[in-house]
């Protein structure tokens, strides 16, 4: 028996659910782009030298990687809701210990607090693929995986505002303000998701990737502080080598895993997440390169003599288009598959760093560089949780997406050390202030470009699109018929889901469950009841079934892996309330 039959009714899905959910994820960016307008002057407001306010923003960095991965694996075993709420609920507890302070050590650990955030992201993800229709899926996951730029975009200029006019703390208020907005709007809207995965939590396993995960970034983040070839910073590298392979070994003998590093080796979830890494490289050298571009005065001869304000308003459309982008994904990803529109995304942002390049001595040029940049980011980072959820079972997706998110992270985090470095070392020194300099500006959107074409090189070795991903990532019902006849041709379940007066139950959610409890395909009811499912191989199978105002229904059937498909209906009960019928011993 397994936890992904229905033991109780779980509230439909509305259409409030998406936007709720991709608000949340907007929240996350905001949380972490607070701080980007007061960088500068946080040694002054901390009252501590510039090495130790960079803290301020490691914390939050190493924070998020460690509970990214986590958090996913904690809602496929207790409720991704669940999580999302604690995620957020955390965030909010740390927003207000660094509103209420102005000592290092206290803004550390409410910024640590903050980056339990980022795991509102595949928490949301999960969510969305357990209860949204297949027509709605693909756009719907295109928003959330681009919340995280569009509430930057929306932020920067916001919090560049905030920090012009009003005490900087204020920024910490109102993103535990929008925190508590969207507990509140995830408690009315979102249902609990009924999909669990089997087994317990991997509490060695965390704490092994947890350690391995700091080891790893830490000395990427501070090494220009410390010294690229000082001890400390190689030490450190070599230490979370040996603790990641230790933690590899472990995890691959283990019957329930934090993550599944068998899955994470198949060709389509391993390249995927390479790509993403370099989509997280390209995305934030913008971030980096354009408000600095911006900001410097017009008496260097390259600077465009932006305020902050100004600066951040120029930037938004980056973020904004990233969310336009959401749609056009859906209908590309529909014909072509999320690798074709992975494959385009990268080109167009090859395309905007490229031209970026010449496009640097006026203002609206940097607008361009940033709708063109947007948009190629909006495609590619929409088309990687597509990628993912069609290549792992539907009780890992929280983790699978965990782990994907986190590359990106890891893609951020290498960015912002790389960048960092050679801006620095590419400065003039005016006064004791460096300053950068066009060449080390060019020089960033180079190394951007050289990622883009690592990261499309990645996304060539992605597996084609194969008819199962298509069951459950197509964006539109149209192919129903077709579908449903290759899925015969093919053998598996068929039937109709049925009320209790034997009339036709349309879009009832039907789920096909393997002896080891994990989804094996899902499908919804067609206008006239019927459905159709494949089947990867021969064995016993649970088909469970569930449908608004009747009674969830889980029942048994074997298939013997042949051509011939099986037939089984599924008669629902008459309420939700009714007890399901038990299946019969696998």
């Amino acid at each position: 028996m397994t936890h992904t039959t229905n033991e109780q009714p779980v509230r439909a899905a509305s259409g409030a659910v998406v936007p709720v959910l991709a608000f949340a994820g907007i929240v996350v960016a905001v949380m972490q782009t607070l701080l980007v307008p007061v960088i500068k002057d946080l040694p002054q407001l901390l009252d501590t030298a510039p090495s130790n306010a960079t803290w301020v923003l490691t914390s939050t960095l190493l924070s998020g990687a460690v509970a990214t991965p986590i958090m996913g694996r904690l809602g496929d075993l207790f409720g991704k809701r669940r999580m999302l709420i604690f995620s957020l609920a955390v965030m909010v507890v740390g927003a207000l210990v660094s509103a209420l302070t102005s000592q290092l050590l206290l803004m550390i650990v409410g910024r640590s607090l903050q980056g339990f955030a980022m795991g509102a992201i595949p928490l949301g993800i999960g969510l969305m693929r357990d209860m949204l229709p297949r027509e709605k899926l693909g756009s719907a996951m295109a928003l959330m995986s681009s919340s995280i730029g569009v509430g930057g975009g929306l932020a920067l200029p916001l919090a560049a505002l905030v920090a012009q006019h009003a005490d900087w703390h204020a920024l910490f208020y109102g993103a535990a303000g929008l925190g508590v907005l969207s507990i509140v709007l995830t408690l009315l809207v979102v249902p609990e998701s009924p999909m669990r995965a089997q087994g317990t939590f991997d509490v060695l396993g965390a704490i092994g990737l947890s350690v391995g995960l700091v080891l790893f970034l830490l000395p990427i983040t501070k090494g220009s502080d410390w010294g690229w070839t000082s001890g400390t910073t190689l030490g450190l590298f070599a230490a979370a080598v040996v603790v990641l392979l230790l933690w590899g070994v472990m995890e691959l003998r283990l019957k329930a895993p934090l993550v599944d590093l068998r899955t994470t080796a198949r060709p389509a979830v391993l390249f995927t997440n390479l790509a993403s890494i370099m989509v997280g490289v390209s995305f934030y050298v913008v971030s980096l390169v354009l408000p600095q571009l911006l900001q410097l005065p017009r008496s260097t001869g390259y600077g465009l003599g932006q305020s902050m304000v100004s600066a951040g308003l120029l930037v938004a459309p980056l973020g904004l288009t990233m969310m336009v982008t959401a749609p056009v994904y859906a209908r590309l990803s529909a014909k072509y598959g999320p690798k074709v529109t992975l494959i385009i995304g990268m080109v167009i942002i090859g395309i905007g760093y490229g031209a970026g390049l010449g496009l640097m001595s006026a203002a609206w040029q940097s607008l361009v560089i940033a709708v063109v940049l947007g948009a190629g980011i909006g495609l590619a980072y929409s088309s990687l949780p597509a990628l993912i959820i069609g290549a792992v079972p539907a009780s890992e997706t929280g983790a699978a997406n965990g782990l994907n998110t986190l590359m990106r992270s890891i893609g951020t985090s290498v960015s912002s050390a790389v960048i960092g470095m050679v801006l620095a070392n590419t400065a003039h020194h005016v006064g004791g202030v460096a300053v950068p300099t066009m060449h080390g500006f060019r020089v960033s959107f180079l190394i951007a470009t050289g990622a883009v074409a690592v990261g499309l090189l990645m996304a060539l070795f992605l597996p084609g699109r194969r008819t199962a991903g298509r069951t459950q990532l197509r964006a539109s019902s149209e192919e129903d018929a077709n579908l449903k006849r290759a899925e015969e041709a093919l053998g598996g379940f068929r039937g109709r889901v049925l009320a209790a007066d034997g009339a036709p139950v349309a879009r009832a959610k039907v789920t096909l469950i393997d002896h080891r409890g994990r989804q094996a395909g899902a499908t919804l009811s067609s206008e006239d009841g019927s459905y159709s499912l494949l089947v990867p191989a021969e064995g016993a199978y649970v088909l469970a079934a569930r449908a608004t105002g009747h009674g969830p229904l889980a029942s048994s059937a074997t298939h013997a892996g042949d051509e011939r498909p099986v037939d089984v209906d599924l008669p629902l009960p008459a309420t939700a309330s009714s007890t399901p019928t038990a299946p019969s011993a696998l």
